[in-house]
């Protein structure tokens, strides 16, 4: 199968198809509301310009591929404080261009050919994020797209899977706190799917960029479950972000935690694939992995927009962590559309997410709602949802 022919099978992505859904139809309402991107918009950590400026002259250096020494160092004590788990910086860290270099290549360097002598299958939950859908299609590998619903959690269902599928699936993509529903996989859920990767052979991909935002408590993360059950760390990769946890997603900084195989595997294919961060903003990033005191503020942050959210939408699910609402309407397009002209508020359908299955589309009947912007408008944007849709 050739590359044309096989991204022929890719919808196109989400944010183009919302262009061409309102058109030039002009916004309702007061001024226009944007709620439909996960860009960060609370202030980054103050120290990340003086960092930079100090080491600007590594710039006339090429950085390290694998990552400098400071931020691996930084990166697996970050690990240890947050999930109680040993990181060799050596042998067990790759440092990513952001971690959609990683879920992307992290496929080239460890999808086999084959499994047991059929095409290797990817599952992938329903909604996603894309580049699982493109990585997987990039290998030659099939997508098999798992609903996340409300009956399962808002998270895959995997003791619901053929055991005939899963004995041909090379890799499990996965995303906790979920993107768009925000649910998080609990120790058992974490430990029952380690089970399932051991008996049937497969690496989880764990996308654990969201871990930092949360209501309550930190969400279990899959390192910690790899501890608890003794699993062997080859069997996952996790993947981690400063893009949401310290609002510096321009930063690009993001690393993977595995075991020494699977890194050295990824090593090797990003010495010919990989853009590695220049060293200035590996400086920075390393000192903002070091600092945990801003996630503090930030998390606070959120948390007073989710709060204004329970009681401007006190009949809707407030989800344990992210910075999303996945809101239930009778119909995403129609609800985005009435909802633009009506009032002004940008959302996202939330089809434009998810893949038609034979079961059906789980996005068809929501939209998404980003809660980044300041609590002001905020409050004003989901006010103005609410009167719309809801009343």
């Amino acid at each position: 199968m050739n590359s044309p022919q096989r991204f022929s099978e890719l919808p196109e992505y989400a944010f183009p198809r919302l262009r061409t859904l309102l058109g030039d139809r002009a916004p309702g309402g007061n001024a226009p509301i944007q709620m439909t991107i996960g860009d960060p918009r609370h202030a980054p950590p103050a120290m990340v310009g003086e960092v930079i400026a100090r080491h600007t002259a590594k710039f006339m250096s090429y950085p390290p591929n694998d990552g400098a020494p400071e931020l691996l160092s930084a990166s697996a004590g970050w690990v240890s404080r947050r999930y109680g788990y040993a990181a060799d910086p050596d042998t067990d860290i790759l440092v990513l261009n952001g971690t959609r270099e990683g879920l992307y290549n992290t496929s080239m360097a460890l999808c086999p050919e084959a499994k047991n002598g059929q095409r290797p299958a990817i599952l992938t939950p329903n909604p996603f994020y894309q580049v699982y859908a493109v990585a997987s299609l990039s290998v030659g590998a099939e997508p098999v797209y798992l609903n996340a619903t409300e009956e399962t959690g808002h998270l895959p269902d995997y003791d619901a899977v053929d055991p005939a599928l899963l004995d041909r699936t090379a890799i499990v993509y996965i995303c906790s706190p979920a993107n768009p529903q925000g649910a998080t996989a609990s120790l058992a859920y974490w430990s029952n799917l380690l089970r399932l990767a051991e008996k049937h052979d497969f690496i989880i991909f764990a996308d654990e960029c969201y871990a930092e935002i949360y209501r309550d408590k930190p969400p279990v993360g899959i390192l910690e479950a790899v501890h608890a059950t003794g699993t062997d760390p080859e069997r996952v990769v996790a993947f981690h972000s400063l893009s949401k946890r310290s609002n510096l997603a321009g930063l690009r900084s993001g690393f993977a935690v595995s075991g020494p195989k699977n890194i050295a595997r990824m090593k090797q294919l990003r010495a010919y694939a990989g853009a590695p961060l220049p060293l200035p903003l590996q400086m920075a990033a390393a000192e903002v992995w070091a600092e945990d005191t801003h996630v503090d503020a930030n998390r606070a942050l959120y948390a007073a927009k989710f709060d204004a959210a329970r009681d401007i939408l006190p009949n809707h699910h407030i989800p344990d962590a992210g910075f999303f609402l996945w809101l239930p309407v009778d119909d995403g397009e129609q609800a985005t559309l009435r909802l633009w002209e009506q009032t002004g508020v940008k959302v996202l359908p939330g089809a434009y997410l998810a893949r038609d299955t034979p079961a059906g589309n789980p996005g068809k009947t929501f939209i998404r709602a980003a809660l980044v912007g300041p609590l002001d408008e905020t409050i004003d944007g989901l006010t103005r949802l609410r009167d719309c849709l809801y009343s």
